[in-house]
């Protein structure tokens, strides 16, 4: 599998080395350095030199490199660098340069339990805690109870959570987050849009709880009426393109009848990720015109309206609205929100704090140009947008039940949160 380990920094100063076999030596680390790191013409994450390949990851300010010279599986490698990244967040809170230095000897004892001889062995967080702490220090009896207590874990079914977990206050909270990507032309055509979501649960639950909850996932609704064999309920649906999950949900019963069942980690967690493209629900609808009054004057009116519902309210509403390079002064007049010329940015940004939903603000300006020797056509970048919308989802993606089952049969409460927010937003003009 894995010969060797290696953590470099941007300068390729080798920070963790970790050697896990006789078949190479440390001296490869300077081969990385040169070809990969030194060469900005580099872009692959998977390089073979010669019989050694290298297969590396960036985050933050690091190169994560793992170093085989065996036909090994590519994507389990790549997994235990994210892993490796993850574990880092969870003990130090970020990881970067900084934390790797002020923390190199807890990483060297983590890798020691993450791989053995090169192959993967306990990367589970929770899991790790229970017997490495940030100390890295424990008591001879302590260890003994935890060896137990890991070997239990480590090999049954529920790596990821224990089994003395206990609440005075059993709850669980699932947020649904979206990030909408539009591309709108300048006369209103939707020319792209797609929503990226993800399902963020902190469960504070007793015990060992199995818990099990529903969308209105169009397939899932399709199968549910055929079990029954009742007819159709008027419900919207909606046509989830693909699914990411936990490796707590069991897809053995979400592939047999898409019912999503799981015993959840303990604390937060990333429960699954999905993607649509079909009947976005666009959150705010833009529409620009912009004429270019000769060569020392441009005039700006743009009308923003929101489309979800006025019960609902968007906050930290920005838009960056482009302006020429030679830009001399401008005369902003808005309706709502506040807005100036930033010259570093090349932009007008306009901010409205609250925005109601079937609200419509306007905007107007007129910018005057400096003259130039050399005339250049104006790009005309588009204007860029940025929001967040609670209890609204641009894919209509709704949580129709969540339940908790435990041996125990305590009472939970169920907490269900959305939240729409602007990935790539943009409108042109």
């Amino acid at each position: 599998m894995i010969s060797a380990f290696f953590i470099y920094n941007q300068k390729g100063e080798v920070l963790i080395s970790r050697l896990y076999r006789q078949d190479l030596k440390r001296s490869i680390a300077d081969i990385f350095r040169i070809q990969v790191i030194s060469n900005t013409e580099v872009r692959s994450p998977i390089i073979t030199l010669g019989s050694t390949s290298f297969l590396h990851v960036r985050h933050e300010n690091l190169y994560l490199v793992a170093v085989t010279k065996w036909n090994a599986n590519a994507a389990l490698i790549f997994e235990v660098c994210y892993r490796m990244i993850n574990i880092g967040k969870s003990y130090f809170g970020k990881f970067d340069e900084e934390s790797v230095k002020n923390n190199f000897v807890l990483i060297y004892e983590l890798l020691d339990e993450i791989l053995d001889f090169g192959y993967p062995q306990n990367s589970e967080p929770e899991t790790l805690k229970m017997y490495i702490t940030t100390e890295g220090v424990k008591s001879e009896r302590a260890g003994k109870v935890d060896s137990s207590r890991i070997t239990i874990q480590a090999t049954g079914a529920t790596s990821w959570r224990r089994a003395d977990i206990k609440y005075r206050k059993n709850e669980a909270f699932m947020d649904v987050i979206e990030n909408v990507n539009l591309l709108m032309s300048n006369k209103g055509t939707v020319l792209r849009a797609d929503v990226a979501g993800q399902i963020i649960m902190r469960a504070y639950l007793s015990g060992t709880p199995e818990c099990k909850f529903g969308l209105n996932d169009k397939i899932l609704l399709e199968n549910d009426v055929q079990s029954r064999g009742s007819a159709p309920r008027r419900t919207n649906s909606v046509a989830i393109d693909d699914y990411q999950f936990h490796q707590c949900v069991k897809l053995g019963k979400f592939n047999n009848d898409r019912s999503i069942s799981f015993i959840p980690p303990d604390g937060e967690f990333e429960l699954m990720r999905y993607r649509t493209t079909e009947n976005v629900n666009i959150p705010f609808k833009v529409y620009p015109v912009v004429n270019e009054m000769g060569k020392t004057r441009v005039e700006y009116k743009i009308q923003v309206k929101a489309n979800f519902s006025p019960k609902l309210y968007a906050n930290n509403v920005v838009l960056k609205i482009p302006t020429p390079l030679n830009t001399a002064g401008t005369n902003i007049r808005v309706s709502s929100g506040k807005a100036k010329y930033v010259p570093d940015e090349n932009c007008i940004i306009w901010k409205v704090q609250k925005f109601q939903g079937q609200a419509e603000y306007g905007f107007s300006c007129e910018v005057t140009l400096t003259s130039m020797t050399i005339v250049k056509a104006w790009s005309r970048p588009p204007i860029s947008m940025d929001f967040q919308v609670l209890m609204f989802t641009s894919s209509g993606l709704l949580v129709r039940f969540l339940k908790v089952f435990e041996k125990s049969n305590y009472q939970s409460v169920k907490w269900v949160r959305y939240m729409t927010k602007a990935g790539s937003y943009q409108i042109r003009f």
